[in-house]
């Protein structure tokens, strides 16, 4: 059959401009590679052509076309490399550096350290949980929050290494669970699994802490910083710090948001005392004072022989109502003198008249003692040494205007804020500088 001229002059024209575009692409486009038989090799100078050196098969040299350009490809590729991870690593040196920590709140002051202190959320909102937890971030760090029942040794998760534990070590049922879960974490540090620990520690009120020191790293232990409440004789401000009791959050007492309402009202009661009354205490030598001087009937107090572990719903609006409705509390001392009467006082702006005088134990006697965190804050309370003090105390509250009040009540609300913040940053900055070597 015979082929027409115009269609056999376009079929090599076509198969023309194939071959070209074939070969262009394979020059300039195509990654070329360096077969394992082509490439490039230091010539022997005693080598033979081809065949047999040393008893080993050996492979001549063989000329390769593209050996400079694909010298000159990889030597651009492996710069252009080089440049990007220069350029990510100036990227992630940019980054702040975050730290992660867990928080296991084993104690009710957890509470108190996570939703006063740090001001971190909880999930679920219930109180009464199973399990709740939060998350936050604090300077450097990105804390982690467990509390609630189930959590429990051996089903915590352990995505960090970083660990703050929060013990009840008041009474010596309290000491023998808190030194259990010591000893779980003990292990978990043995094995590996955690690096770092911290122990935020509700001390004995008589500062009565023996049976943690050997967990101390200080005396071979493992754990690394103790937050202890109470003015302990430890304090060291380098590997155990001294922590605010805080509010009783085991009573359900909530985080108060000053407001308007709170600071400018009218407050009926010139002071407040709702407690318990043990005999031949100094809490009866006050009774005594506000019956004899008349003042009872300007200030609103009840008293119980017998201490209610247990808040009822009902008692504890009565006690946050005599709160907002006074315009101090007295607080006279327990078993120590600090107290958690101190801190609610302060959330409704209500100004603690505390019995400033050091109890019997173990605590620390210093010229600033009792109270020397709170003193070293500049807390701006009344102190009295002997309640026989206080009707000059309140005779003089008598004299002060609506506009004085309202004056310090928001003064005692921003120094208690002020004041809460002051731990937070402290609380994060320890963690970081003795975890991470920060500086």
């Amino acid at each position: 059959m015979k082929i027409p001229k115009r269609k056999l002059f376009l079929l090599i024209i076509f198969a023309y401009v194939a071959f070209s575009l074939y070969a262009a692409y394979n020059v300039f486009f195509s990654n070329k590679v360096i077969s394992r038989v082509h490439r490039v090799v230091k010539k022997e100078s005693n080598a033979p052509a081809g065949g047999v050196k040393d008893g080993a098969p050996f492979v001549a040299d063989e000329w390769n076309p593209w050996e400079d350009e694909e010298v000159e490809y990889n030597s651009a590729l492996n710069k252009k490399r080089k440049a990007f991870k220069q350029y990510m690593a100036q990227i992630d040196r940019s980054k702040p550096k975050r730290y992660k920590v867990q928080i296991w709140g084993k104690a009710a002051i957890g509470l108190y350290l996570w939703e006063h202190i740090l001001e971190g959320p909880l999930n679920p909102t219930d109180k009464v949980a199973q399990w709740r937890e939060g998350e936050l971030q604090s300077g450097k760090v990105d804390f982690s929050f467990y509390t609630g029942p189930a959590v429990v040794q051996g089903h915590v998760p352990l995505e960090m290494n970083s660990l703050v534990l929060i013990l009840n070590g008041r009474e010596q049922q309290k000491v023998s669970y808190s030194t259990r879960w010591l000893e779980h974490v003990q292990a978990l540090v043995q094995s590996n699994t955690v690096s770092h620990v911290a122990v935020v520690l509700l001390g004995n009120e008589q500062c009565n802490n023996d049976w943690i020191a050997p967990h101390l790293k200080r005396n071979g232990g493992f754990v690394d910083l103790l937050f202890l409440i109470y003015d302990s004789p430890w304090v060291n401000d380098k590997d155990v710090f001294q922590w605010p009791l805080g509010v009783a959050t085991y009573r359900e007492f909530p985080m108060i948001r000053p407001n308007a309402q709170l600071i400018t009202s009218n407050r009926p009661y010139l002071c407040n005392f709702l407690g318990t009354v043990y005999k031949n205490s100094s809490r009866e030598v006050l009774m005594n004072v506000l019956k004899q001087s008349g003042l009872d009937k300007e200030c609103l107090t009840t008293a119980r022989e017998k201490w209610v572990p247990q808040e009822t719903t009902e008692s504890l609006r009565r006690y946050q109502t005599a709160l907002a409705q006074s315009e101090l509390t007295l607080c006279p001392v327990g078993i120590n003198t600090e107290c958690y009467r101190i801190y609610e006082a302060c959330s409704y702006g209500s100004v603690p008249v505390v019995e400033d005088v050091l109890t019997p134990g173990n605590c620390a006697a210093g010229p600033s003692s009792p109270l020397r965190l709170l003193k070293a804050a500049g807390a701006p309370f009344i102190f009295v040494s002997d309640w026989r003090e206080l009707p000059a105390i309140l005779e003089r509250e008598r004299g002060i205007s609506q506009e004085q009040r309202v004056d310090r009540r928001r003064r005692l609300l921003e120094w208690y804020s002020g004041f809460r913040q002051q731990m937070k940053e402290r609380f994060t900055e320890v963690i970081e500088e003795n975890f991470f070597k920060t500086v």
